[in-house]
């Protein structure tokens, strides 16, 4: 009796900081191999199932999850935690099942990481259960078949490669581009616009965007409704490649218990593939294409597949994905598009011209720009702009060897409308405000959809393309352009052909 009183005891303080084990099972294994991360464990009888949680080391520090069973009592895992002082013949316990994360209302606004332990200098939070990472894709019968635009109030998005509500976007593009000011703006106008929640799931962060993002979001008032879980970039693969299941089981709950809808931001997609190719190699498994693992497509489909829209609510995930060397050829960005219903592509060329966002709209695209699902007129314009700044890709080798007189009057046309384009496009962002020194702006659908057909209407046809740069609305550039007119015939000269000079303006 003393002694099984003592194991209950044992049980309760390895395992009740981390997991909800209501049956801590008397099974107990032994060290047999510590290879870096790769730990190997005898069980004399009943040997835990893959997926399963082990801990062991002094105090339970060192977390373990199975990864494949050699025979003969014999399981190999992968540690998430550093194996430090961990050594041959030392106890390992089966916790009872696979790694849990905490759920609830009460994780709102606050951090945590890959085990549920809040990493915010908070205690830990009242009132949750505790859900295993591992869970199956909702049914078809489930899903939801109707087609829904989710507004992000970010112009360029809505109106070119409009995104779908439970759907997966991906925002692709090298080092440098903006994606993680993207995904931020993205959360900012997530809870400004719609009764939702959103998520933000760091793979293999650095600590410093991680500690950024939790003060910008706290200064920006919308920590209330979100929910932060991180894994550095300093952590174990077998962590990093968890935490994205992790984030996922969050949006779960809230999805299909709480009947809300999720914004669920990863950042990035290839740091998870980047992981799964570390533990594939440490579990010895020959590498693939270009060193990726075999078994590529499979986890990432475990991954995506769990991301959709039921009848219940819908997790709309964005997802940054790094693309190496900028080659969009790589396995990795290969598997990552097809999962997707909308692809963003971030250009360098932009972002050096300081159009920003630097989405490139000719590279990107969308499956909901079709006019059954987004109307005749908004496919109509969008159209339109494409055409537009195609043939304004085409000309540009002729303007840049013969210059922009040569042009025909048509082609001229073609080149200022589409500049005004490209500058209508851009727009200033909340979460950039304090270093542009710019107020953020969040724009409509229809405002937006008004402002592109304006331009292609040529209402601003002689007028300098300063006026639509970084604005909202179209109407804000039609005050600019009338307080521009204003001090014109005050004394600002005017152009021959009766529009204003823009070195008067300037």
């Amino acid at each position: 009796m003393a002694a099984r009183i003592f194991f209950l005891f044992k049980c309760r303080f390895l395992y009740g900081g981390n997991v909800e084990t209501k049956k801590c099972q008397a099974n107990t294994g032994s060290v047999v191999s510590v290879r870096g991360s790769v730990v190997d464990v005898y069980f004399k009888d009943n040997p835990p199932p893959v997926y399963s949680l082990l801990r062991a080391g002094e105090g339970g520090s060192v977390a373990i999850e199975v990864m494949s069973q050699l025979g003969r009592g014999r399981v190999r895992g992968i540690a998430l935690t550093p194996t430090q002082g961990l050594a041959r013949g030392m106890r390992a316990a089966y916790t009872g099942g696979p790694l849990k994360i905490p759920v609830g209302k009460n994780i709102l606004s606050r951090m945590f990481n890959v085990f549920g332990n809040p990493i915010d200098r908070k205690p830990a939070p009242e009132g949750v259960s505790w859900r295993c990472i591992h869970q199956a894709p909702p049914a078809l019968a489930r899903r939801c078949t109707k087609s829904e635009i989710f507004e992000t109030g970010i112009k360029v998005i809505d109106v070119l490669m409009p995104l779908e509500r439970g759907g997966k976007a991906g925002l692709f593009g090298g080092a440098g581009v903006g994606k993680t000011v993207l995904l931020t703006e993205m959360i900012h106008n997530m809870v400004e616009r719609h009764e939702g929640v959103s998520i933000f799931c760091g793979i293999g962060e650095r600590c410093r965007e991680g500690e950024e993002l939790y003060r910008d979001m706290k200064d920006a008032g919308v920590l209330d409704n979100m929910v932060m879980i991180f894994s550095q970039m300093n952590e174990l693969p077998g962590s990093r490649f968890r935490v994205g299941h992790a984030a996922l089981t969050m949006a779960e709950y809230f999805r299909d218990d709480e009947r809300r809808d999720v914004l669920l931001l990863m950042d990035n997609i290839f740091r998870f593939i980047q992981a799964g190719s570390e533990v594939s190699g440490l579990m010895g498994n020959m590498p693939s294409r270009l060193g990726y693992q075999p078994t590529l497509g499979t986890d990432l489909s475990q991954l995506e597949e769990r991301i959709s829209n039921t009848d219940t609510g819908a997790i709309t995930s964005i997802q940054a994905v790094y693309v190496p060397a900028d080659d969009f050829t790589d396995p990795s960005a290969v598997h990552t598009f097809s999962h997707l219903s909308a692809s963003i592509v971030l250009s360098r060329k932009r972002a050096g011209e300081g159009l920003y966002p630097a989405i490139d709209p000719l590279a990107s695209s969308s499956s909901m720009a079709i006019p059954s699902i987004i109307g005749e007129r908004h496919y109509g314009i969008a159209q339109k702009i494409r055409r537009t700044l195609a043939q304004y890709e085409e000309l540009k080798d002729i303007i840049a060897m013969l210059g922009l007189e040569q042009l025909s009057p048509e082609d001229r046309g073609v080149v200022f409308r589409a500049r005004q384009l490209e500058r209508f496009l851009t727009q200033p962002f909340f979460t950039t405000g304090q270093f542009s020194g710019m107020e953020g702006k969040t724009v409509g659908l229809a405002d937006a959809l008004d402002g592109c057909e304006s331009i292609l209407q040529d209402e601003f046809k002689g007028c300098p393309e300063s006026v639509l740069y970084m604005i909202g609305r179209v109407e804000e550039a039609r005050e600019k352009l009338k307080a521009l007119k204003s001090r014109a015939q005050d004394g600002a000269a005017k152009n021959p052909a009766g529009g204003i000079n823009e070195s008067a303006v300037k």
